[in-house]
């Protein structure tokens, strides 16, 4: 608690809320924890959070989500989908890329193509399965057939893993460039097209990468506008700052939040001792912990509102109350383990967030008599930490995670389920075989679900066209705008 307390005093010698003072005119300063944001190839593997900010802004897909994360036109001006489901038509905007080069249809196929290929590294690659081809039918038409229907489609092609990138250039809406007065610092610019009797207008935006305590202390002290790429590790550095009040915002992110164990051949592979420990978590402890308004704790590997999908049904043992079913699991624990307890070792993110995480686990485990210790790194550990926010409202991507091709304790007649899910073209009997799949890996604790993804912002009074939404994602376009006032 003595090291905790120490990094948090980092973030409350934060200067005085920058509401209190006037704000610069000009371009809007955003800050991204992490690294320096690059443009990065989807196809080589995950995007960095500052890296996806940034491919969102310059490298847009066939479409991409406004502030509060509604479908709208990025390369493509307009879509058609077939009455089947099966066919998705793009007719791409006229426009160049930044070399000044004519965007053509084909290359758009191209790169999509690449980037769902047998090569690609691209993290939604498993997620469109379902696409059988994309073809330029003319110089500005785009199709995507898919072998069955796929009503997230639209929603996968708006992630910045699917941005249309070429050779490091991307298609907008922004330009980026290097600012020559900071290093490391991009300058985006974004021409705004005017009818007749207006002016063109320009939006410009300073983006950059900075570590949590920089961001917080630079919003705090009005050298920033916003703040974006927080997570439940790092948010004590913002809830200890002086801020601004209302300034930190969440998103209502949907996608997991839980522990997945990553070695087999160990005491994981019992069933009942995962289930006794997936019943042993405080999970009402750790939301208390993480303080976000409106998070509430989960003990189903789905979660209410995703599509065609009935809400989740909480497990019988739930309605026992913890301090109820301690007793019954600690005798549990003894009858498998008796003297020689194992200790069970934990790997997650670096912050005072996950610290605290750590240590709810720990005391919840303790109950049963047994150790938890951090694990330096994956490979040492018995469970690591999933925490991800999901591209899209469909409970495929839930449940592929736990595939055998992909989790190291698995179910085979779960894989099952899952396959004839991905190839029925029956979309009511889809959306059941997924219900089923998911109610086997809760049966059996292939995750232990804690609760929902924790994303934060910080939002200062210059911003008027933010808001939070379940992608977490946050276009820079008419910052400066309220959101749904035009743009």
């Amino acid at each position: 608690m003595r090291r905790l307390a120490a990094v948090l005093s980092i973030a409350a010698v934060a200067l005085a809320p920058s509401g209190c003072r006037q704000q610069p005119e000009g371009a809007v300063s955003v800050i991204v924890i992490g690294s320096q944001p690059k443009m990065a190839d989807p196809e080589r593997g995950p995007l960095s959070t500052p890296d996806a900010v940034l491919l969102e802004n310059v490298a847009q897909g066939l479409v991409r989500f406004d502030a509060s994360g509604n479908i709208v036109g990025g390369l493509a001006e307009r879509w058609n989908v077939s009455d089947d489901g099966l066919s998705y038509i793009f007719r791409i905007a006229s426009a160049n890329w930044p070399d000044g080069k004519k965007i053509t249809a084909e290359q758009v196929a191209k790169i999509l193509k690449r980037e769902i290929g047998p090569r690609s590294r691209d993290e939604l690659k498993d997620t469109l399965g379902a696409v059988d081809d994309i073809v330029a039918m003319t110089d500005r038409v785009v199709e995507i057939r898919l072998l069955a229907p796929r009503p997230n489609l639209l929603a996968l092609l708006a992630q910045p893993d699917l941005a249309i990138v070429q050779r490091g250039l991307g298609t907008g809406p922004f330009v980026a460039a290097a600012n020559d007065k900071v290093p490391g610092e991009l300058r985006l610019t974004h021409n705004i097209a005017a009818s007749d009797d207006e002016e063109t207008t320009k939006e410009e935006v300073l983006l950059s990468g900075a570590a949590v305590q920089q961001a917080v202390q630079s919003f705090a002290a009005g050298k920033t506008d916003l703040v974006l790429g927080g997570t439940f590790a790092d948010l004590p550095f913002a809830t200890a700052a002086k801020l601004p009040r209302g300034s930190l915002q969440f998103d209502p992110a949907s996608g997991l939040f839980g522990l997945v164990p990553v070695h087999a051949g160990n005491h994981l592979d019992d069933p009942d001792v995962r289930r006794m420990l997936g019943q042993a978590l405080d999970r009402d402890a750790i939301v208390a912990t993480l303080g976000v308004p409106g998070l509430t704790a989960r003990a189903t590997l789905l979660e209410p509102g995703l599509d065609q999908l009935a809400p989740p049904v909480a497990p019988a043992w739930t309605a026992t109350p913890l301090a109820d079913r301690v007793a019954a699991l600690r005798a549990e624990a003894e009858r498998k383990f008796g003297g020689s307890k194992p200790t069970f070792r934990i790997f997650l993110p670096q912050g005072p967030g996950a610290d605290l995480l750590l240590n709810v686990i720990a005391r919840s485990w303790a109950a049963l008599g047994l150790t938890v210790e951090r694990a330096p790194d994956a490979a040492s550990a018995d469970f690591v930490l999933i925490d991800q926010v999901s591209p899209s409202a469909s409970a495929a991507w839930f449940v592929r995670h736990f595939r055998c091709d992909s989790a190291a304790i698995c179910d085979a007649d779960t894989d099952k389920l899952i396959d004839a899910a991905r190839e029925t073209p029956v979309p009511q009997q889809r959306y059941a075989l997924l219900q089923q799949a998911a109610a086997r890996i809760d049966d059996q604790q292939l995750f232990l679900p804690i609760t929902a993804p924790v994303r934060w912002s910080l939002v200062g009074r210059r911003i008027q066209g933010f808001a939070g939404n379940r992608f977490a994602i946050h276009t820079l376009t008419d910052l400066q705008q309220r959101s749904g006032s035009g743009g």
